[in-house]
């Protein structure tokens, strides 16, 4: 009898081609969970995950779930796993779900954390997980920005996918902008967010710390429903998936 497993996951996405399948390539990361669970198995397995982060994006606590057959306990699921993962994805944890549960479908929120490196020394150990702005930009002016994009917005300036069919209205609860030590992070919750949305959203509230743009001007890109003018998109190695919410 197949069970309905949820897990826990934490990955950096430096060398994969995001979260879901490519054509051509082995390189994502439900397709090396999946190798895993058909070598442990025996039968193809489907890995749902809640969302489906881009090349290069990272989790700390991505959510997946996935029906199989198996004789071993949870703790012998991780343990196999994470021994036929490779060293840049880990199983941090796995237990039964009930058989409705759904990653993607039942996720009512999820928290983006986009980390800037704004120190003077070269960040040699972090440097995967991290961007070095051109200049320091001023927070203040950014944080009053993020209170115009904060709210129920259509965000269609902000969605990466010029073909998207789907509505762009999105509720984005929460936008915190702090620093600690030579690391600046943007803290984003939502109800869900779009392709490439808060690396967007980044980009414009980067530009204006530069002074290149108005806190107003948020409004406007708004309003606008247009992607082109939003303009720069923050490299996807500064973003990581940090929880998924579910009642």
């Amino acid at each position: 009898m197949k069970i309905n497993y949820k897990m826990i996951l934490s990955y950096d996405g430096t060398k994969y081609y995001g979260w879901e399948h490519q054509p051509n390539t082995p390189l994502t990361i439900q397709g090396k969970l999946e190798q895993v669970l058909l070598r442990m198995t025996g039968q193809p397995v489907e890995v749902i995950g809640a969302g489906r982060t881009d090349a290069g994006v990272h989790a700390c606590a991505m959510v997946a779930n996935a029906r199989f057959e198996t004789g071993m306990t949870e703790t012998e699921i991780r343990d196999y796993m994470n021994g036929y993962l490779p060293e840049d994805i880990c199983v941090c944890e796995i237990r039964q779900a009930s058989d409705r549960f759904h990653s993607r479908y039942n996720a009512i929120g999820k928290t983006y954390r986009y980390t800037c490196y704004v120190g003077e020394a070269k960040p040699v150990f972090d440097r995967r997980f991290v961007y070095i702005p051109e200049e320091r930009p001023d927070a203040d002016r950014m944080r009053e920005a993020a209170a115009y994009l904060t709210g129920t917005h259509d965000y269609a300036s902000f969605c990466g996918n010029p073909r998207m069919k789907k509505s762009t209205v999105r509720k984005v609860d929460q936008i915190e902008i702090a620093q600690e030590g030579a690391c600046l992070t943007f803290t984003y919750h939502g109800t869900g967010f779009l392709q490439h949305m808060v690396r967007i959203m980044t980009g414009m509230l980067l530009e204006t710390g530069y002074g290149k743009r108005t806190p107003e001007s948020m409004e406007d890109l708004l309003e606008a429903k247009k992607r082109a003018l939003a303009g720069f998109t923050a490299p996807a190695k500064g973003l990581c998936l940090m929880k998924v919410d579910y009642d």
